[in-house]
């Protein structure tokens, strides 16, 4: 199989590495794991005992610990054993791959749309007639490789720039002075120009480290893709021509001369130095999700009234009219070559998570997800009530189309060459060129 001959070669690169795993979006080697068998619990209706087991490989740091908890909840109610590992941010392609390699292999695991399909859809397990496939809102959610279904998306989210309004109205500004690119750059550098008097930056830092550098080489990038594919009616293509890369550069320029440390620190700086810095009433804004949300309020140093998500601007299109960043990168797939047993206990325990109370409460509550799944409970998070109001108001969500971006390798170059561009190593034409040559590159590779 194509993908087996991917594995193996890139097992000879990656089996050095640790497997990385967290309880935040820190790049730390640390393993996040439960192993929840134990002896035969009641038996609740909703989780039906399997003889199996469920080995559940985490994309998403920030919720290592409601996972953990959740899995051990199913565990106490069917006696089913349930591990979850969480992959390091930046580092869950290389912590599959090594783990995928393993006689134990996870048998749930993710992929982030039809780029990520592509290399593993020799292991996925065909999902067509499945009872979660009944619980989906919309076949939309569906990921399909011809007439099959081999991944379900499992959560919809949104993200943009996280705003301390408390620190905005000292800087003598609210959200509603904020409409549009200018409108941005107007308050931030305001703020950056009397950043001694007031005793705090515009933006957290734009870290570069690989625990953070996926906010902007991902999810900052998505915004001149999405621009450019809405101009050209297409929703994806393997030659991106960077139309609005001047935009591009516009914002992260922004980003890093306003920020909370020089642009030449910014490549060591983490995940948690930018989301500690917001907490410490160090930055304005942040450039994270509606996922950030239970991290910014659990310990009280936020409620709602403090916060609010704002639209990332760069100056394109109808900004008045613009949205949040929504969509999902993430679907379950279920490894097909695990035992039958396995398997089933599998579908069990991700049926159990979007119908059940327990699983539907933690995935709204403490997890802050919409889920596209019948019995989703209404989250509580303020981001995800903000989009649903800005929708509501006709405000146009920016859809995730970095699920189109061609390969890891790519983004990894791209993340490269902004880290030089801000650390003054390297210059933009080097950020272009790994958008756009890479882009050819890596879809032809993909292609071949």
């Amino acid at each position: 199989m194509k993908f087996k001959k991917m594995l193996a070669l890139g097992l000879a690169g990656t089996m050095t590495a640790a497997l990385l795993a967290g309880c935040s979006s820190s790049g730390n080697s640390t393993a996040a794991s439960t192993d929840a068998a134990g002896d035969s619990a009641a038996t609740s209706e909703a989780a039906p005992t399997a003889a199996g087991k469920v080995y559940y490989l985490n994309f998403k740091p920030e919720q290592d610990q409601q996972w953990q908890d959740l899995a051990a909840v199913y565990t106490e109610q069917t006696g089913v054993p349930v591990t979850v590992v969480t992959a390091a941010s930046g580092e869950y392609e290389t912590t599959l791959m090594s783990e995928m390699a393993k006689s134990d292999a996870p048998t749930l695991f993710q992929v982030n749309g039809p780029i990520g399909l592509a290399n593993w859809k020799d292991y996925c397990y065909d999902l067509t007639g499945t009872p979660i496939l009944g619980e989906l809102t919309s076949d939309t959610y569906a990921l399909k490789d011809g007439d099959a279904t081999l991944g379900v998306g499992y959560v919809i989210e949104s993200y943009g720039l996280i705003t301390n309004k408390t620190l905005l109205e000292k800087a003598g500004y609210t959200i509603d002075d904020i409409k549009s690119f200018a409108d941005l750059k107007k308050v931030a550098e305001d703020i950056t120009a009397r950043k001694d008097e007031l005793g705090f930056a515009a933006f957290t830092s734009a870290g570069m480290d690989s625990s953070s550098d996926w906010r902007y080489k991902t999810h900052l990038a998505n915004l001149p893709i999405y621009f450019e594919y809405k101009d050209e009616g297409i929703n994806s293509t393997d030659a991106i021509k960077g139309t609005y890369l001047d935009n591009y550069k516009n914002i992260f320029d922004l980003y890093i001369n306003n920020s909370t440390c020089a642009p030449t620190e910014l490549a060591g700086k983490t995940a948690d130095d930018s989301r500690n810095e917001f907490l410490a009433n160090e930055a304005v804004f942040y450039q994270n999700g509606s996922w950030e949300y239970v991290n910014l309020t659990q310990d009280g140093t936020f409620t709602d009234d403090d916060l609010a998500m704002i639209p990332i601007y760069i100056g394109v299109g109808d900004e008045a009219n613009q949205g949040l960043c929504t969509g999902t990168e993430n679907y379950w797939c279920v490894n097909k070559e695990a035992p039958e047993e396995d398997i089933q206990a599998t579908l069990d325990f991700i049926y159990w998570c979007v119908t059940s109370e327990e699983g539907t409460k933690a995935m709204a509550d403490d997890m802050g997800f919409v889920i596209p799944f019948k019995g989703a409970q209404e989250s509580t998070n303020l981001f995800v009530k903000e989009d649903q109001e800005m929708t509501a108001a006709g405000k146009v969500p920016v859809s995730w189309n970095f699920t189109t971006m061609p390969s890891e390798n790519w983004k990894n170059n791209l993340g490269s060459a902004l880290t030089a561009y801000a650390a003054g190593t390297g210059t933009w034409d080097d950020v272009v060129t790994a958008f756009v040559d890479g882009w050819a590159t890596e879809a032809a590779l993909n292609a071949g």
